[in-house]
């Protein structure tokens, strides 16, 4: 039986999404996240059992009152019946019981708490019409760390735990939200190869927010279930080796590129890069821009020169570091793309290649396509460097070739581009 969105429920949903997101840095949740004891982990459950409700409210709300009649597509009903579920099990999960003398010194302890440091607003997006920056939210009260000198009960471990089960659901009931979105049903509608700048927009606000849903609950999820690392603070890496990732996402694009062309050998990738430059990330965002953008450059050198060359140009990975950004640039020499198409390269379902099909129920944690077709890998990829205050940018020469450049923010302490 479909899901169905009561009423009770939608006047629940208005009534968190009044109020803001609250925005967590880099390095608030690396500093969070250290060696926590179940009752940091309470206070972090707590923190998402508030946060998420309100981030989801926003997402449905959006959906149901977008422009051009797109709210009334079944691809956008689908995807608001996932949202307005996830929003009602974890609205409706229950508050852990506490013995009464737990509940008065966990409270004791938060009034005495130093809050987590503060953010600096995320300069790569989070400007307002007027150039203005927009207010930053402050944590407040609902995120606190180092209260780890309590006899934490049974029950603690229980409720940590019962709600890492229900999250992970979440994210798995999320996975296919990114191809399920139909914008390409829109474009066919609208019998246009490109989509308004209005939904240009939307989708920018949706797939940023789901990032950082995913990143929220995946960061939780790892502090809850994976072993201690010395390295590794959840899902974040403290010491994200620059030249081992580009390499290994360079492996990774040149093998789905023999494999899709029938290469003997693909173009080489070169890397000039500090071989111990280390800087603190998410690994996994790092390889998902990488391979997305070496592939785009693969696929431009193989299709300018042909098959059945000797010698490809190669393809050049220059990392630079700097004080507040590690900055990568990618440099091609595959023939390069027209001034008037460069802003196109940025919208949703803009592809040069032939448009792939994908089965109604594909579902994948980290949407990637096979080589090209989608229209997906830039934009979604420029999403990723801004979540955490960095940029991506293309520069091209027509006739020649294209540079991207991919800047990392290496402070980690920018808010989250939230809206």
């Amino acid at each position: 039986m479909a899901y169905r969105i009561t009423s009770q429920l939608y006047e629940k949903i208005k009534h968190f999404a009044r109020f803001p997101p609250t925005g967590v840095s880099l390095r608030q949740m690396v500093m969070f996240g250290q060696n926590p004891s179940q009752g940091t982990l309470l206070r972090a459950t707590q923190f998402l059992a508030d946060e998420l409700p309100i981030r989801i409210a926003h997402r449905v709300k959006e959906l149901d009152n977008l422009p051009h009649n797109l709210s009334e597509m079944p691809s956008i009903i689908k995807v608001k019946n996932w949202y307005a579920q996830s929003f009602e099990d974890l609205v409706n999960f229950p508050k852990p019981e506490l013995p009464p003398i737990i509940r008065e010194k966990l409270s004791a302890n938060s009034a005495e708490q130093t809050k987590l440091p503060d953010n600096v607003p995320n300069f790569s997006i989070n400007l307002t019409n007027s150039g203005k920056l927009k207010p930053s939210v402050p944590i407040g009260h609902r995120y606190y760390s180092n209260i780890d000198d309590l006899d934490w009960p049974p029950e603690v471990r229980y409720y940590n735990e019962k709600f890492t089960k229900l999250i992970e659901a979440i994210k798995r009931r999320h996975d296919p939200v990114v191809t399920t979105v139909g914008i390409l049903e829109y474009k066919q509608h609208k019998k246009s190869a490109v989509i308004d700048t209005d939904i240009q927009a939307f989708l920018d606000r949706f797939y940023m927010s789901r990032i950082g849903i995913r990143m929220l609950i995946g960061q939780h999820v790892a502090l809850n279930r994976l072993p201690s690392r010395s390295d590794y603070v959840g899902i974040i890496c403290t010491k994200t080796n620059i030249a081992q990732t580009v390499q290994d996402a360079a492996d990774n694009a040149r093998f789905i590129c023999e494999e899709y062309y029938g290469l003997f050998r693909a173009p080489e990738i070169q890397t000039f890069c500090p071989p111990d430059l280390i800087f603190t990330y998410v690994p996994t965002h790092l390889s998902h821009m990488l391979f997305e953008l070496l592939k785009n450059s693969l696929r431009a050198v193989v299709e300018l020169f042909g098959d059945d060359v000797d010698e490809y140009p190669p393809i050049r990975v220059i990392v630079a570091e700097g004080k507040e950004d590690i900055t990568i640039k990618i440099s091609d020499e595959g023939g390069g793309i027209p001034r008037s198409n460069i802003p196109l390269v940025w919208t949703y379902m803009y592809t040069t290649a032939e448009v792939q099909k994908l089965d109604p129920d594909f579902i994948d944690s980290d949407f990637k396509a096979p080589m090209a077709g989608f229209g997906y890998g830039l934009p979604i990829s420029r999403l990723y460097a801004r979540y955490f205050g960095g940029d991506l940018k293309l520069i091209s020469m027509e006739g020649f070739g294209t540079d991207v450049y991919l800047h990392l923010n290496r402070i980690s302490n920018s808010d989250e581009p939230l809206h």
